[in-house]
């Protein structure tokens, strides 16, 4: 059995990962034959065991295995999406009573909280209806200005039963290439509907019910919290910094740590050490293990009989992984805990035994253990940078490493067993080698988890290395023991907020030095996996002419670039970014944004989460920003942008005193200004130079770009309609339409970027028949309070024979002006089954 363990969980993991890029899940009948075989083969292996070889019950296990996982995983998404909220549900004011089932996450506008409902009723309606049972609530206080002033949710607590007034929604966020996929991460923690607590006039006042203690976790979790924040926070911003990164190495609370905060560990590469990793866990373990050792010893001194009934390092082995566990739970639970935990109880047990397995054996079950309870980690960038980097530090140093625990996080240093055997030694001597072994260590990690790096973050620091030569040892020995002992002496918190402060200023300057960091676009996943490679070639102990295969192979990672489009050419990126517009033009040299997005929270807006990241995934530099009119669903992303790329100028209609001309100096959109890139033409239809003295409001100045690729190539296509030509219009309305219906000759398009969302203020028919699109593109939010797009609106498209897509449905959608009849949606291209399901008619996007 153990010999097939590697074989087995190897099978598993592939069998789940080919079940995650299901679009649909298995129907009833096929999870049932394809389980019943493999139980059926499991049976008849076993039964010939002993009259198999070695290989054919490895290979046999690995079929077993693998038929297992694709049934077993399909069986529980099967019975998980029974669960999701009911379509007609949607929108409707319900009255749900239930627990908070969470750490409440404040902000300063509201808060955020996980809910078990009990029981639902339609507000209006006189019985119960059926809701999920974990959704995802927020409260929003519209009156109060700082959330320690919130009189309204002041008082919400995990455990605490409550009874509020809200409307849900299935869960349905952004979906932009390797963007993030709330979908995906709402259905692994089995939250199969959100939703808004609803406050005013009209609504039920929110009411606590009771006090109950069902969830001890996550009120010690609280508490603590509450207790750090009322130690460290004194009002500014710093205070508040350090109260939220001694929270995340406290309790793993990393909502807590700012977004400023992560930029700058992200660019000097110790994100992983803010927090809790195997090192933290282990380390607490080792501890634990050492107190229960001396108790039991010094019990025995006083006359006790327990180490005669049980020795001290069986005792110490028990506690260690028993009290790990307990603070990994009390921690979040992260995957690099969770593999820690697993590690630790298989080598707790071992040894109890007096057995000991090659160190494979104990990672791949963790390996296994971790997927068969979370499938979906295989898709977190956490898992593999976890395993992958314990996985080449076994690889690099085969000999001394299965002496080790085993449980180092990426970077660590070792803790052996043994640590306090080898005191003897000279210090300058112990100093000198733990010195070097550190140093190998981090050349080794970062090797091997730069392709990683570069595959789920699309970028390199060259300074973190350096960086974390210093902050490993003094987060691990120094910041992170004060933190933790805390809990026991709450003035430690603020000594370790000062052990951080130093530690900033460093990281803060070595992200300052020019180069710090390499932005690298996305690199298809058979790169990645050939750089892997070629690190782990280059770190074994060969002859520098077989290590520098290595090279080679890590090479084509750092020098691949996405496509572009050919000269004379150019495609368009409707980024899906919610209720506002924000699209990417690129031609074979030269790029431009046409209006950034919304804001999202008053620490969060497209720029930042949607269109920076995706200009990164696709190797982009901004040559031109053009902001349609001043709304803040146009501009809200434009200061991420902006900072981002410092070269882009800026375009725009909006006013002289706008905050935005402190950031860039701002040309006016005038109609008749022209230009070219690369064989595409440019020109600005509207706004005129007189309208800015009107009053047409901040709708009637959106700046209406028309795009043309160039004669020549359009005249290569098959229908020399004008197709290889795009149209944006920002929020114009049947005035400004008018307008350029009778100033301007309009000539037919590929594509339209339909006007203000689709509200019935605009798309006039004569204006969707002088264009006649082959594409007409809605950016809207799903389920948006406007109600955009108006259905009247899209009656009127699609009578006219003009396919629309709308960005809730499509995702990002890809449009190119050599392929004018396709465009290419981001959920079609990634459609999995934890999607919601389509509730319309499909307008397929092939």
């Amino acid at each position: 059995m153990e010999r097939t363990l590697p074989w087995c969980s190897a099978a598993w993991v592939l069998g789940t990962a080919l079940q995650l890029q299901q679009a649909s899940l298995w129907s009833l009948s096929l999870i049932l034959t394809v389980g019943s075989l493999a139980f059926s083969v499991g049976v008849l292996s076993c039964l010939l065991r002993a009259k198999n070889s070695h290989f054919t019950n490895c290979l046999l296990g690995a079929l077993i295995s693998f038929g297992l996982a694709l049934s077993l995983v399909n069986a529980r998404c099967l019975w998980q999406a029974q669960h999701r909220l009911n379509p007609m549900i949607e929108g409707k004011e319900l009255m749900l009573t239930g627990i908070i089932a969470s750490l409440p996450q404040q902000s300063a506008s509201g808060v955020r909280f996980r809910f078990q409902v009990q029981s639902a009723l339609e507000v209006g309606a006189s019985h119960n209806i059926v809701v999920p049972e974990w959704i995802d609530l927020a409260w929003y206080d519209r009156e109060s200005v700082d959330w320690m002033t919130g009189r309204h949710w002041a008082g919400l607590k995990a455990g605490d039963t409550w009874q509020f007034n809200v409307r849900l929604k299935a869960p349905h966020g952004t979906l932009n290439p390797g963007g993030f996929d709330e979908a995906l991460w709402r259905w692994e923690q089995g939250v199969m509907a959100t939703g808004s607590v609803l406050t005013g006039k009209r609504a039920e006042v929110p009411q606590k019910i009771k006090t109950s203690w069902l969830y001890p976790v996550a009120q010690a979790r609280q508490y603590i919290r509450s207790e750090i924040e009322r130690k460290l926070v004194s009002g500014d911003a710093q205070s508040r910094s350090m109260a939220g990164l001694v929270s995340a190495l406290v309790m793993g609370d990393q909502a807590a740590i700012q977004t400023s905060d992560w930029d700058l560990f992200r660019a000097t590469g110790v994100a992983h050490l803010m927090s809790i990793s195997g090192l933290h866990i282990t380390l607490f373990a080792w501890v634990m293990a050492g107190a229960m050792r001396g108790l039991w010893r010094f019990s025995a001194a006083r006359g006790s009989h327990l180490c005669l009934r049980w020795p001290a390092p069986h005792a110490a082995v028990l506690a260690g992984a028993l009290l790990a566990t307990l603070y990994a739970l009390f921690s979040g639970w992260g995957l690099p805990s969770q593999r820690t935990v697993i590690m630790l109880w298989v080598l707790s047990l071992l040894r109890l035994r007096g057995a000991r397995w090659p160190p494979f054996w104990s990672l791949g079950l963790a390996l296994w253990v971790v997927v068969a309870f979370d499938p979906w980690a295989l898709l977190q960038a956490g898992f593999w940078l976890s395993f992958v980097a314990v996985g080449v530090l076994m690889i690099s140093d085969p000999t001394k490493h299965a002496e080790l625990t085993l449980l180092e996080d990426a970077g660590s240093e070792t803790v052996r067993k043994n640590t306090f055997d080898s005191i003897g030694l000279h210090w300058m001597a112990k100093a000198f080698k733990s010195l070097k072994g550190l140093l190998r260590e981090q050349w080794v990690v970062t090797v091997a988890l730069t392709p990683l790096a570069v595959l789920f973050f699309g970028q390199v620091s060259w300074v973190g290395l350096l960086a974390n030569l210093v902050a490993i040892p003094w987060v691990t020995w120094v910041v992170t023991p004060l933190a933790i002992l805390g809990v026991l002496a709450p003035p430690l918190w603020l000594v370790a907020s000062w052990a951080l402060q130093p530690l900033m200023t460093m990281l803060t300057l070595l992200a300052s030095l020019q180069g710090s960091v390499w932005l690298l676009p996305t690199p298809p996943l058979v790169l990645a996996v050939a750089a892997i490679v070629g690190g782990l070639l280059l770190l074994q102990a060969w002859p520098w002419n077989l290590r520098a295969w290595g090279v080679l192979f890590m090479l084509p990672i750092f020098l691949w670039q996405v496509p572009k489009p050919q000269l004379g050419h150019f495609d368009l990126w409707f980024a899906d970014v919610g209720q506002g517009n924000a699209v990417l033009l690129r031609t074979a040299n030269h790029a431009l944004l046409y209006d950034a997005g919304p804001v999202y929270t008053e620490t969060s807006d497209a720029g930042q989460r949607v269109l920076v990241p995706l200009l990164h995934r696709l190797g982009v530099k901004l040559d031109r920003v053009i902001l349609s009119h001043r709304d803040a669903d146009h501009t809200g992303g434009a200061p991420a942008v902006l900072r981002a790329h410092p070269n882009a100028d800026l375009w725009s209609s909006v006013e002289v005193g706008h905050p935005l001309v402190n950031i860039r100096p701002v040309h006016a959109c005038i109609a008749g200004q022209k230009w070219e890139w690369d064989g595409v033409q440019f020109e600005m239809l509207h706004p005129l130079l007189s309208d800015y003295s009107k009053s047409a409001g901040a709708n009637g100045l959106s700046c209406v770009l028309r795009v043309d690729a160039s004669q020549m190539a359009q005249s290569k296509m098959a229908h020399d309609r004008n197709l290889g030509s795009a149209l944006l219009v920002g929020d114009i309305e049947a005035p400004q339409e008018l307008a350029l219906l009778q100033g301007l000759a309009l000539q037919p398009v590929g594509v339209l970027l339909v006007p203000h969302h689709g509200s019935q203020t605009s798309s006039t028919n004569g204006f969707i028949e002088a264009l006649m699109p082959q594409w007409a593109v809605v950016q809207a939010g799903y389920r948006n309070r406007y109600g955009h797009p108006a259905p009247r609106v899209v009656q009127r498209y699609e009578s006219l024979g003009v396919p629309l897509s709308i960005s809730s449905e499509c995702g990002a959608a890809h449009w190119q002006s050599n392929k004018p009849q396709q465009l290419h949606c981001e959920r079609e291209v990634r459609r999995r089954y934890w999607h919601t399901p389509r509730r319309v008619e499909p307008r397929d996007a092939y």
